[in-house]
């Protein structure tokens, strides 16, 4: 058994996150010793599973549903697919930004806008409004 303490320092959580996490049902303490928490080993996995679906974008309740009644986890299959298929359009659209900027950049036309590539990519650019990042909106003058 660990304590609280021991379960942030092992994962770098401070105690208030393992505390929500618990509220959540994400992760159970398996006692208390006083009034600090104990838990098993077995909450390690399970954090570094909570740790791994926010780096890929999961919300927290997106990660609880994969968990059940009991803790045990149970992969939604579909939700990752379809992230994995969020990220394959998010490539794509990074790499023709980069190779737009590549282009822009290494571009030998006195004037940018006598390139007919150039002026492709300015067309592209203004079908679709500009974001960055998280759905963010540029503000265009």
């Amino acid at each position: 058994m660990m304590d609280i303490g021991e379960v942030a320092r092992r994962t770098g959580l401070r105690a208030s996150a393992l505390r929500h996490y618990e509220a959540m049902g994400l992760i159970r303490s398996a006692s208390r010793s006083g009034l600090r928490r104990q838990f098993t080993e077995d909450v390690l996995d399970k954090l570094a599973f909570i740790a791994l679906g926010q780096s890929v974008g999961l919300s927290l309740e997106e990660i609880g549903h994969m968990f059940g009644p009991h803790g045990t986890l149970t992969v939604d299959r579909a939700l990752l697919r379809a992230r994995a298929d969020d990220f394959d359009l998010q490539i794509r659209r990074l790499t023709a930004m980069r190779d737009g900027l590549r282009h822009a950049a290494d571009c030998r036309a006195a004037n940018h806008l006598a390139c007919p590539t150039f002026r492709r990519l300015l067309r592209r650019a203004a079908r679709r409004p500009a974001t960055m990042g998280h759905g963010a909106r540029v503000i265009r003058r």
